[in-house]
């Protein structure tokens, strides 16, 4: 039994090439941020990008990319997507959350076992941030939100809480790639208070990271999306959709599937996406009007429509903004009259026509109409092969 111990305790002195293989995965150091790097120097790899990183496997969820990825918002619309993307490649995945346990359980399944790790943190407390940023290598922020509520403010969430997470990913010593979600349109002459602060985050984080990768993408499309659910959802209830001014604004949707590829493309280049911003937008351009003309013929239902002036629904819109931080308890979450929403789609959203974009990181984007939007068939009234419009519009063959 001794000579079995003696075996055993040299064998254990003796670094094994899995052991080796977690250190350079997980690289330690006297201090958490920061202990072999000076303090305020940019940690961002200049050159490779993280494409080295792949390490063993096949490429799928059961290889290892040697990405270890937290991924900020992750519970998100967007969030549950990119972590799929990320998960079935083998990577591992790092979900902060601030709510109930709940909230991150179904993307515990998207990747094999302990590859999903969800983490309670607080974003205003900095050390819980540094914990959930202690042992990645990449840091993708998709903190946002559209409307303000009691607690968080426009600029809390969408400039501070970015440019914390930039100044902590600064110190931390080991972060190879940061990618910033931000939204298209965003400027700091922009009338709405959301797409001002999306564009100051912007700023700060590249004056922190000049490295850091910003995407900027359109209005998103997919099953849990904010716009075609809120219109499917209106239309059914009243009848009717409110058009915001004459419905002629222009947008490009974009699928959301094709966001998280574009972020996984980013990761796994050669580093040639580090320091830029690109912006994300479907292959079309509608207008509003266009847009849920589209809604309505995939949930077969009559459009009708009840054009609002712009300042009559600024004025619906109103009183929530009024009172959202007078009340001493939260308000409804504003859908079709979100004031700061109906201020951005005021003006065309479109992609710029010099800048990058899907077809710089080799995506190639789906056509909105068609598998996109199939997810409202869950509108059409008496299932998904029938409809107020089944019989004048639809083919009986061609369903959906």
């Amino acid at each position: 039994m001794q000579a079995i111990t003696r075996r055993l305790g040299q064998h254990s002195m003796r670094p094994t090439p899995s052991i080796s293989s977690i250190k350079s995965i997980y690289p330690l150091s006297d201090l958490y941020y920061g202990g072999d790097r000076p303090r305020y120097g940019s940690t961002l790899a200049s050159h490779n990008g993280v494409g080295h990183l792949v390490r063993k496997g096949t490429g799928g969820r059961s290889s290892v990319s040697g990405i270890v990825a937290t991924v900020f918002g992750a519970t998100g619309f967007l969030g549950r997507y990119l972590v799929q993307q990320l998960a079935k490649m083998g990577s591992q995945v790092l979900v902060p959350f601030r709510g109930s346990e709940d909230n991150p359980r179904h993307l515990k399944l998207m990747g094999d076992l302990g590859q999903i790790v969800p983490m309670k943190y607080d974003p205003r407390d900095e050390n819980s941030i540094k914990a959930v940023m202690a042992k990645a290598n990449v840091v993708i922020n998709l903190i946002g939100r559209e409307y303000e509520t009691r607690n968080y403010s426009f600029e809390e969430v969408n400039h501070f809480m970015a440019e914390q997470l930039a100044v902590i990913a600064k110190e931390h010593g080991g972060i190879m790639r940061f990618i910033q979600v931000s939204c298209l349109g965003s400027s700091l002459s922009s009338p709405s208070r959301f797409l001002r602060a999306k564009a100051a985050g912007e700023e700060a984080i590249l004056k922190e990271l000049p490295e850091a990768t910003v995407m900027k993408p359109a209005v998103m499309i997919g099953t849990e999306d904010r716009i075609m659910n809120q219109w499917a959802r209106f239309a059914k209830k009243y009848s009717f959709l409110p058009l915001i001014g004459d419905g002629s604004s222009k947008i490009q949707p974009v699928y959301v599937n094709d966001v998280a590829s574009a972020i996984v493309a980013a990761l796994k280049d050669d580093g040639t996406s580090m320091g830029k911003v690109y912006e994300l937008g479907g292959p079309d351009i509608y207008t509003m009007h266009e847009l849920a003309e589209l809604m309505y013929d995939m949930i077969r239902e009559w459009p009708r429509y009840v054009n609002v002036p712009l300042p009559i629904a600024k004025a619906l819109a109103m009183p929530r903004e009024v009172l959202v931080k007078k009340v001493p308890f939260p308000l409804p979450t504003p859908e079709i009259f979100n004031l700061d929403q109906i201020l951005a789609f005021a003006n065309d959203t479109v992609v710029s026509e010099n800048a990058l974009a899907f077809t710089d990181l080799g995506v190639v984007p789906h056509k909105v109409k068609g598998y996109p939007v199939e997810f409202l068939i869950q509108y059409r009234k008496g299932g998904p092969q029938f409809g107020s419009t089944v019989s004048e519009k639809v083919n009986p063959d061609s369903y959906p």
